[in-house]
């Protein structure tokens, strides 16, 4: 499978919903009260992953 720019916005985003399941409640609140919804969290969450500085 190639690295297309559609591969890597859908593995960011099945990533970041990992993430999202395993933040405590209070934390998911804290996106949710700053986002106002869950789609808008892990839209900003997917995009911070794209953005952020490739790891070496």
């Amino acid at each position: 499978m190639t690295d297309t720019p559609d591969t890597a916005v859908l593995d960011a985003a099945l990533q970041m919903v990992e993430v999202w399941n395993r933040l405590s409640a209070d934390k998911q609140a804290v996106l949710l009260k700053r986002f106002g919804t869950q789609e808008n969290a892990l839209a900003a969450l997917v995009t911070t992953q794209l953005l952020a500085p490739a790891k070496s």
